[in-house]
């Protein structure tokens, strides 16, 4: 009966949060524009280590955004 209770308690108090206009959840790793900076550097022709030392998005990232982008055909 708590963890019901627990998990109604938890749920309006991320109810409330997206209300005021909150982040709810795990905090964003690495930001949309530096993507999309390591997007334009890999277009450019610059190795997966030259992005992560501009961008400092580690290698093992850098192949997981890059290689969504060559499944979806962008």
């Amino acid at each position: 009966m708590e963890r019901i209770f627990t998990a109604e308690r938890a749920a309006h108090a991320r109810s409330v949060a997206e209300a005021k206009g909150k982040h709810v959840g795990r905090p964003v790793a690495h930001p949309a524009e530096k993507i999309d900076y390591a997007r334009l550097l890999k277009a450019e022709g610059d190795s997966l280590a030259q992005i992560a030392a501009k961008t400092g998005i580690p290698k093992t990232s850098l192949h997981r955004y890059l290689s969504i982008e060559r499944r979806d055909g962008s």
